[in-house]
């Protein structure tokens, strides 16, 4: 399996892309660490259907990713257990959706804190670790909303913004120490966190898609594994839209 003996950290790793990535993971070989935030039984359930299938290197950890400490120690504690930390995936964040005019203070830090400060956290905590040994793959969840926002997302679309830019100055920053850094922009998905857009729109999303077709969670993470392997090891600062060709025509 291409990922025998890898460990990987994926956060946000109970539902939708989240789980999607840590399943493809898991089946590849590699022990799997994933955060979830406060939904036990969901990440159980993960745990479960995986052991169900003879994959039990998998593990859920709680941990409110907006939190430098508990990302701190969290991520201590897997390099300790671990001896190391070969890939990292931060895939957590949340939508609250409003126009800027109206956009309430905390609307807009959470998404921030949430999106965008717990990437710096975790690749903060990773970097020496994976300096140390001289590898590593850091793989950040993006958006195409980051260039091609729709009406009400300032805070979302900021905060993946923001992960663009970090991802490309960590990749110069880290390039020579063997850890290649990069992001996956994706499209109209189908995950729960879409689910409200497409009930409304989705025959009209699907006419401006060129697969017409919206995506799946796995799409995505067949992506993330692709950047998180060797073969990839030349590829850094660059981010990957997985969107059906939605951002050709400049939404």
């Amino acid at each position: 399996m291409k990922f025998e003996g890898k460990k990987v950290l994926v956060t946000g790793g109970s539902r939708g892309i989240g789980r999607a990535i840590v399943e493809a993971f898991a089946r590849e070989g590699a022990e799997v660490a994933f955060v979830y935030h406060s939904n036990e039984q969901a990440a159980q359930d993960v745990v479960s259907s995986l052991q169900d299938q003879g994959f039990d290197k998998v593990s859920a950890h709680q941990c409110d990713v907006s939190c430098q400490q508990q990302v701190d120690e969290l991520v201590e504690k897997l390099v300790e257990q671990w001896e190391g930390i070969d890939i990292l995936v931060n895939n957590a964040g949340i939508v609250k959706d409003g126009l800027l005019a109206t956009m309430d203070g905390d609307s807009w830090s959470k998404v921030i804190s949430t999106n965008l400060d717990s990437v710096f956290y975790f690749c903060r905590a990773v970097t020496r670790p994976m300096m140390s040994q001289r590898y590593g793959r850091v793989i950040n969840m993006s958006s195409v909303a980051a260039e091609f926002p729709n009406q009400g997302q300032a805070n979302y679309a900021a905060s993946k913004g923001g992960i663009q830019g970090l991802t490309r100055c960590m990749a110069t920053e880290l390039g020579r120490r063997g850890v290649t850094v990069n992001a996956v922009a994706p499209g109209f998905i189908e995950t729960d966190m879409t689910e409200a857009v497409r009930n409304a729109a989705e025959k009209e999303i699907k006419k401006q898609i060129p697969c017409r077709r919206l995506g799946k969670p796995e799409d995505i993470a067949q992506a993330v594994l692709f950047l998180a392997s060797d073969e990839s090891g030349y590829i850094t600062g660059q981010i990957l839209a997985v969107d059906g060709g939605l951002t050709l025509g400049g939404i």
